[in-house]
C-alpha cells in the first residue's frame, strides 16, 4: 500500500489538489450493500494497482446507457466534457444548468472480499465521496497500519440506512473499520485465488468510441419538450432553445 497515493487522493478530495458492461455478468462482479442490513467485508489488494486498493472513475448518467463511462478516466477528449465545458463558459443561467445536469458523477470502487460469501471470490464495492473519505481516512492512521494486509489486516462493517431512518433524502451508507486484526483467510489456496482472480474495472464498462458519444449527446438534447418542462419546473427559468444548443454543438464538432 502506497502511503502517499492515500495522502494524495484525501487531498483532492478536500479540494487541496490542483456504461454498461461489455457484456459480463454485473451481479457476480459487483457487491451492493442493501438497506436494513449489516455486512462485513475485507478491503484486498488490488492485482491491477499495488499502490491502492481504490480505482476513481467519472460515469454519465441517463444520457444514453444507464451509465456511460467518461473518455477524461483514460485522457482522452471527451465530446461531452468539451461541450459542458463550452455551456459554464456563456453567462446564461440556463446553459448552467444543463451544464450542471450533466456533469459526470464521481465514483469509487474496492476490491473486497465478503464475509459469509467467501465462495463468491473478489467482487467490487462502489461507493461515493463520503465513504471514501472515511475510508482513506483510516488508512492515513498509523495506529491501524495497512488494512488490506493479508493477515493482520481489517475487515470493515457496512451498514446501509434507508431514507427514512437517517432522515435523509436518500440511503446513507455507513462504514466502521473492526478494531480487532485477523487475517483474510486461513487457507492459504483460498488466499492466492482472492488475489489472483480479479476483474480490471476500467475494462469492465463498454468504453464509447467519440463520435458515438458525441451522436448519444445529440439525441439526449433533443429528447424533447419534457425535457425543457422539467428545467422549468427546478429553475423557475426557461432554457435556451433547442436552435441556441443546437448552434454551441455545431460550434464544438
Amino acid at each position: 500500500m502506497n502511503l502517499d497515493e492515500i495522502k494524495k487522493r484525501m487531498d483532492r478530495l478536500n479540494g487541496k489538489s490542483s456504461g454498461s458492461s461489455n457484456g459480463k455478468d454485473y451481479k457476480s462482479v459487483f457487491w451492493k450493500p442493501q438497506e436494513g442490513e449489516t455486512n462485513y467485508v475485507r478491503i484486498v489488494p488490488y492485482k491491477h494497482n499495488n499502490d491502492i486498493p481504490f480505482t476513481e472513475l467519472y460515469f454519465y448518467f441517463g444520457i444514453d446507457k444507464p451509465r456511460m463511462i467518461s473518455l477524461t478516466n483514460f485522457g482522452e477528449a471527451d465530446p461531452i466534457q468539451e461541450f459542458i465545458n463550452k455551456l459554464r463558459k456563456e453567462g446564461d443561467d440556463s446553459n448552467k444548468e444543463l451544464a450542471k445536469k450533466l456533469y459526470p458523477k464521481f465514483r469509487v470502487f474496492a476490491p473486497v472480499v465478503v464475509r459469509g460469501e467467501e465462495d463468491k471470490g473478489v467482487r467490487f464495492w462502489e461507493f461515493g465521496k463520503m465513504v471514501y473519505q472515511e475510508l482513506l481516512g483510516v488508512m492515513m492512521d498509523e495506529d491501524w497500519g495497512d488494512i488490506t494486509d493479508l493477515t493482520k489486516g481489517h475487515d470493515i462493517k457496512v451498514e446501509k440506512i434507508s431514507a427514512k431512518e437517517s432522515g435523509k433524502i436518500y440511503p446513507v451508507t455507513t462504514v466502521r473499520v473492526k478494531p480487532k486484526p485477523s487475517a483474510l483467510s486461513d487457507d492459504a489456496d483460498q488466499v492466492q485465488s482472492f488475489l489472483d482472480n480479479q476483474e480490471n474495472i476500467t475494462e469492465f464498462f463498454t468504453r464509447f468510441e467519440y463520435d458515438d458519444m458525441k451522436e448519444s449527446l445529440r439525441k439526449f438534447i433533443n429528447a424533447g419538450d419534457d425535457t425543457e418542462k422539467e428545467e422549468i419546473n427546478h429553475t423557475g427559468k426557461a432554457p435556451a432553445t433547442k436552435q441556441s444548443i443546437e448552434d454551441k454543438l455545431d460550434d464544438i464538432f
